[in-house]
């Protein structure tokens, strides 16, 4: 079953790495340029639990109707609503923008195309307002790194695509995806690079449960790209 035929069957489709490296195209020297970049995040301000175990950044692009290519739009801040992230909601938050050379990777533009393809899938010639998140999560002994700190939730688009990078001496990390009375659908780890996940965001929430460090003497952190698929008519964007 393709990944699409899942997220339109169950509301989400996992991919193994070797799946999502399979409809890519991209030389083994890109994927571990894309990585590298994580090294280059910059500390997100703007917790609101006063946390600075999270690192990102942002970029955003227009995908329109009969144009193959995503469209990097000028850069401006990020913003929820409050009803789908209670911890930081409710403004506009300003993180570094992605590095041109990171959008420009092959890996980067083939997990475009994947993602929008199943957003197509599900919504047929709709214009789209997409963002690129870089998110890097670190972890120290007695201080557990958070990846979603405002828990199990929606995040107010249409498709949100999960993509790990690095799991670097972490213990935890189980990515959750219910139903929304909090039903558990599914409950896995991403654990390899392009290790997977895609969702319909109007049908399933996710989450992810903290991560410490597997040896407290050596660093600990988790990189993940998020894309996600929102239609411009839909609300800001």
């Amino acid at each position: 079953m393709t990944a699409l035929a899942q997220v339109q069957t169950r509301g989400f489709a996992r991919l193994r790495p070797a799946e999502t490296a399979a409809l890519l195209t991209a030389p083994g020297a890109a994927l571990h340029d894309f990585a590298k970049s994580w090294d280059r995040l910059e500390t997100d301000g703007f917790m609101a639990d006063g946390g600075r175990y999270r690192r990102r950044r942002l970029a955003n692009f227009l995908a329109l109707p009969g144009r193959p290519v995503h469209q990097r739009g000028l850069h401006r801040p990020h913003f929820q609503a409050s009803v789908h992230n209670k911890l930081n909601g409710g403004v506009d938050r300003w993180f570094a923008p992605v590095e041109d050379a990171v959008v420009c990777n092959p890996v980067c533009t083939g997990l475009l195309d994947f993602g929008r393809a199943v957003a197509d899938g599900l919504h047929p010639e709709t214009p789209w307002f997409v963002e690129m998140h870089q998110f890097r999560v670190e972890a120290k002994p007695g201080t557990p790194g958070l990846p979603t700190p405002e828990g199990v939730h929606h995040d107010g688009v249409d498709v949100v695509l999960i993509a790990m990078l690095a799991r670097t001496n972490l213990a935890g990390g189980e990515t959750l995806v219910t139903d929304d009375a909090g039903a558990e659908l599914a409950r896995f780890t991403l654990d390899g690079m392009l290790d997977l996940a895609i969702m319909d965001d109007h049908r399933v929430m996710h989450g992810v449960t903290p991560v410490e460090p597997a040896d407290p003497a050596l660093p600990s952190s988790r990189d993940v790209l998020v894309l996600t698929w929102k239609r411009l008519a839909a609300g800001r964007g």
